[in-house]
């Protein structure tokens, strides 16, 4: 795959990290994170004003640490990608102002990145190749997508959550069970010597599916939060919660990757950085003799290097934005030509 060769400064600020990095190729010479996780936590979830007003603060500093970092100056780089699509409208606009500012300033060229294309284009942080046309499980607070990654740039949506998306039932029965956030990361640790088969949940749709279906489960969370009480056993339900929701995923990306007729499967997204995820899906590709591939887990979560990863295979082809860029809260995927097959 031919990649930008030069210098490229990425922005993301779709949500609640702000982030920058400096790539070369598949090189990540910095990648500068700023999180809102405490922020926000005392809310228990993301509040979009108070996301946007620490974007602000933090876009500039963020830019210095990426630069030093990367022991480059600003008069090396030679192009600017950042995300504009999907995400909060507020965070997106800080991103995409400071990027129009550095291009115009620079005289060099812009490019707007979807935020999922970004996550899917993540896989080139990995050690190993990424491997063309390939599925990919697309997995966050956000989304919960099989894509057929046909290459970069060409992308077809072929399942889909028809509600919410995994990353919201780990967030929703973290708090039922008094976790805290983000829900993830504290199901996670707290499913940690619990027993998976101690309280059993529905896993949605039934069926030979490649989509999901995560509002029944939710509310099953409550159900069993309202049943149990105070008797309710935390690590035992937190483990119960991951196996449901990992199950579900590994079945139906297996089932959509061997419809496809797939070599690859590559799962990306911040729910990707779960450990009993990864080693499930690592296990049923073995078995199956398809290869693997996911990011290291400092490249699931948000981040701008995987914006750089997605824009430097449009910028080798040629692509780039005006400045008449904008920012959208919705969008669809670039190349998705409908649903199904």
């Amino acid at each position: 795959m031919t990649l930008f060769p030069d210098l490229l400064l990425a922005i993301e600020t779709s949500c609640d990290e702000t982030s920058v990095a400096i790539l070369r190729g598949r090189e990540v010479l910095a990648n500068a994170v700023a999180s809102q996780i405490d922020l926000h936590r005392k809310w228990g979830g993301v509040v979009p004003e108070a996301a946007a007003r620490a974007h602000v603060e933090a876009i500039l500093p963020m830019i210095q640490e990426a630069t030093t970092t990367a022991k480059v100056n600003l008069k090396d780089i030679r192009a600017i990608a950042v995300t504009n699509r999907p995400g909060l409208v507020g965070a997106l606009s800080v991103g995409v102002c400071a990027a129009k500012g550095l291009a115009f300033s620079l005289g060099i060229p812009l490019i707007g990145v979807h935020h999922l294309e970004g996550h899917i284009m993540s896989t080139l942080g990995a050690d190993q190749d990424l491997p063309f046309p390939h599925t990919a499980l697309v997995v966050s607070g956000g989304h919960t997508e099989i894509v057929d990654v046909q290459a970069p740039g060409s992308y077809r949506l072929i399942g889909q959550t028809l509600d919410d998306a995994a990353g919201e039932a780990f967030d929703k029965g973290s708090r039922l069970l008094g976790l805290g956030y983000p829900g993830g990361l504290a199901i996670q640790q707290a499913a940690i010597g619990g027993n998976p088969k101690r309280y059993p949940l529905p896993k949605g749709l039934s069926g030979d599916t490649i989509d999901f279906s995560f509002s029944g489960l939710k509310t099953a969370m409550l159900r069993l939060v309202e049943k149990e009480g105070s008797e309710i056993d935390i690590s035992d339900a937190a483990a119960s919660l991951q196996e449901t929701i990992v199950s579900v995923l590994v079945e139906r990306a297996m089932r959509a990757a061997d419809q496809l007729d797939s070599t690859a499967l590559t799962l990306v997204g911040g729910v990707a950085a779960n450990v009993c995820l990864r080693e499930r899906l690592q296990l049923a590709c073995e078995k199956t003799g398809m290869t693997f591939v996911t990011p290291p887990i400092s490249l699931c979560t948000d981040n701008a290097a995987m914006i750089g990863f997605a824009a430097s295979a449009r910028l080798a082809r040629g692509e780039s934005s005006d400045f008449s860029l904008d920012v959208y809260p919705n969008a669809d995927l670039p190349g998705i030509d409908g649903h199904g097959f």
